[in-house]
């Protein structure tokens, strides 16, 4: 022990112990300024703002800053395709060059989905389904049947689906749902006068539905057209009809149009 604690006051042992301690300042400083160097410090630029843009734009714009790029895509109904919808990292991140940048783009062809087994729910139960499906409710109409806001068909342009069909995901279906009073009777609504969209939302109202729509005459602008015949039409002997019943409209720009009706 005495032998080691005289070799700690040798000259020799100073010179070893600050030789060691130069060393590892030195190593320290270059391993410090190499990855300075290596990771480019302070050296970077922001991210753009690439979202709402078409995505030639923002691959002109990442180019032209030297970073590079990944795409994904979704499908958005109310969206145009080829736009940016999402961005990772989000603009203004300041990043390193040659960062890569993932886009989410909006695809133009919407993906298939199976309809969901939706006959005899209820229609708020239905909505729900269909939203998780990434499909929409359309119009809705009634027809007689014990069975109240349940839904007894479905249908998709015109035509009746059934669960498993295969549609476009963002699709609107068409339900026809149940009164939930039967057979019960209505008074037929008075329909002349009115435009085709006024005598729908009055046969809804009245629990009946919209039929057959003609014209009749020269037709210079369709909206504005009104009824001037309704099948069937008010009468002495028939004031009532069956509700979810259809009512056949003829409509004309001229009111005063005269119109035969069919036997």
């Amino acid at each position: 022990m005495s032998k080691f604690l005289s070799y700690l006051k040798t000259k020799s042992f100073r010179n070893n112990l600050l030789a060691a301690i130069f060393t590892v300042i030195a190593i320290l400083f270059i391993a410090f300024f190499s990855l300075r160097y290596y990771t480019k410090h302070g050296q970077g630029l922001n991210v753009p703002e690439l979202k709402g843009l078409e995505f030639t734009q923002a691959v002109e714009k990442l180019e032209a800053l030297g970073l590079r790029y990944e795409v994904d895509s979704v499908y958005i109904m109310d969206q145009p395709p080829g736009m940016v919808i999402d961005q990772d990292p989000n603009a203004g991140t300041f990043v390193k060059d040659n960062r890569t940048i993932y886009l989410t783009i909006n695809t133009s062809q919407a993906p298939n989905v199976k309809l969901p087994d939706i006959e005899f729910k209820s229609l708020r139960e239905v909505q729900s389904l269909l939203e998780g499906f990434g499909l929409k409710v359309g119009d809705t109409s009634y027809k007689a049947d014990v069975s109240k806001d349940v839904v007894l068909e479905a249908s998709f342009g015109g035509n009746t689906i059934k669960a498993g069909d295969v549609l476009p995901k963002g699709s609107r279906i068409d339900l026809i749902l149940g009164d939930g009073r039967g057979n019960e009777d209505v008074e037929i609504p008075n329909l002349i006068g009115l435009t085709r969209d006024e005598a729908r939302f009055s046969l809804k109202g009245s629990m009946l539905n919209i039929g057959q729509v003609a014209y009749v005459g020269t037709i210079t602008d369709s909206a504005s057209a009104v009824v001037v015949m309704q099948t069937p039409i008010i009468s002495d002997t028939l004031t009532k009809i069956k509700m979810g019943t259809p009512v056949n409209i003829i409509l004309s720009n001229q009111p005063n149009q005269p119109v035969v009706p069919n036997d």
